[in-house]
């Protein structure tokens, strides 16, 4: 690694590089592009990001991130208020939405439940899904949450929760490799997965 004359630089390269899937050697080249740019542009870069932290806030109804109070997918009155589908994270929702196949409202836990990494229940959005179900609007809950044990264990725990209220539970097909995360999966075969769901109960007794 070349060695760095400038603490400046040096603590720029180190604070880049604390960013997923960026190395010393690829935050070096970033601080060095932000060393030739005008003050000007690094001022709005810098102006852009912190506005983004600070403004972002998370949707009152889903969890989704928004500018507002209730995120533009809940406002929507063009969406089908009646489906909700259920995922781990905001990356997931943009992934779904890239499809075009799929006009619900989303639930977005926040995580998935995983005990070797200390994460239960009480640590992720699952309280207020249930509220939503309770209050009747919803009519079907889409378990869209990763192919993986944690991804299962979430989808069983939700699945005894909410399986005593008039509510339809399904989960999109398995044309999704387990182990996979919706956000690498392609857009046509989400696509599918979604239109093509099935009946939670059906994965039970394949079980």
């Amino acid at each position: 690694m070349y060695t760095i004359s400038s603490k400046l630089l040096e603590d720029a390269v180190n604070e880049l590089a604390r960013l997923p899937g960026i190395g010393r050697k690829t935050a070096l080249r970033m601080a060095l592009h932000l060393l030739n740019c005008t003050v000007e542009e690094v001022s709005t870069f810098g102006a852009t990001i912190s506005k983004m932290r600070n403004e972002i806030i998370y949707c009152r109804i889903c969890g989704n991130i928004s500018e507002h109070e209730i995120c533009g997918i809940c406002a929507d009155v063009r969406r089908d208020h009646s489906v909700a589908c259920v995922v781990e994270d905001i990356r997931d929702v943009m992934a779904i939405e890239q499809t075009g196949q799929y006009q619900g409202v989303y639930h977005v836990l926040g995580g998935i439940i995983s005990p070797m990494e200390g994460i239960g229940p009480q640590h992720i959005n699952i309280e207020r899904l249930i509220e939503r179900v309770a209050a009747g609007s919803i009519r079907e809950i889409i378990f869209a949450l990763p192919t993986t044990i944690e991804g299962d264990t979430t989808n069983f725990f939700l699945f005894k929760k909410l399986n005593g209220y008039p509510v339809r539970l399904t989960m999109i097909a398995r044309g999704i490799s387990v182990g996979d995360e919706l956000e690498h999966t392609d857009e046509v075969t989400l696509g599918r997965s979604i239109v093509n769901r099935t009946p939670y109960e059906s994965f039970l007794k394949h079980k």
